[in-house]
């Protein structure tokens, strides 16, 4: 749920990045840092193992602008892909107001997606969420690797209805991730309107 302080004119969105262990969600973080002017974003943060797998999660605060007077910040985060971490996505995915699920396109990571787009329905019904209430955006990433899956592929499996909006990313070469996350925002701020 958006954080709204009225004192300080605030809005507090925050936007979580699902999807299996090196799919590509921590990269999407880096390459926003990296694109975002430092004084609209604060800092990286990262618990990684040695080889680079997410720990925990990683955050990355955004500050977006003025929407009716209130400043609009974002937090983004990612969540541990392996399923050993089921409780720390739990706690990670409290109080999202949208999700990004990032799908590694290689064909033989397709049964993976599937399992961990299933599991992170379930836990947000765990944390009082229904799926088909929070803003969602597919991301279909490494597009650049052989042997992937095609849109339709990764469509019929995963956006059965195509009611989700999807978006082609190499995220290592910085290709859909502003797109992706320009489009998440929007899904957030116009539920946020509604209320």
């Amino acid at each position: 749920m958006a954080i709204v302080n009225f004192a300080e004119r605030e809005i507090t969105c925050k936007v979580v990045y699902c999807g299996p262990g090196l799919s590509g969600k921590t990269v999407n973080l880096q390459q926003i840092y990296k694109t975002v002017s430092p004084d609209r974003r604060g800092e990286l943060v990262s618990l990684a193992t040695e080889t680079e797998r997410t720990l925990f999660f990683d955050f990355l605060p955004l500050e977006v602008g003025t929407v009716q007077g209130f400043k609009l910040r974002f937090q983004l985060y990612t969540t541990p892909g392996q399923a050993l971490y089921e409780a720390s996505r739990k706690l990670i995915l409290r109080g999202a107001d949208g999700l990004v699920f990032v799908v590694d396109s290689q064909k033989e990571r397709l049964e993976e997606n599937i399992k961990i787009f299933e599991s992170l329905k379930k836990e947000l019904s765990y944390v009082g969420y229904k799926f088909e209430d929070i803003p969602f955006v597919f991301q279909y990433n490494k597009r650049d690797l052989p042997n992937i899956s095609s849109i339709e592929e990764l469509n019929s499996a995963l956006n059965v209805d195509g009611k989700y909006p999807y978006f082609e990313a190499i995220a290592i070469e910085n290709v859909g991730v502003m797109e992706t996350l320009k489009a998440i925002m929007q899904l957030v701020l116009a539920k946020i309107s509604k209320r």
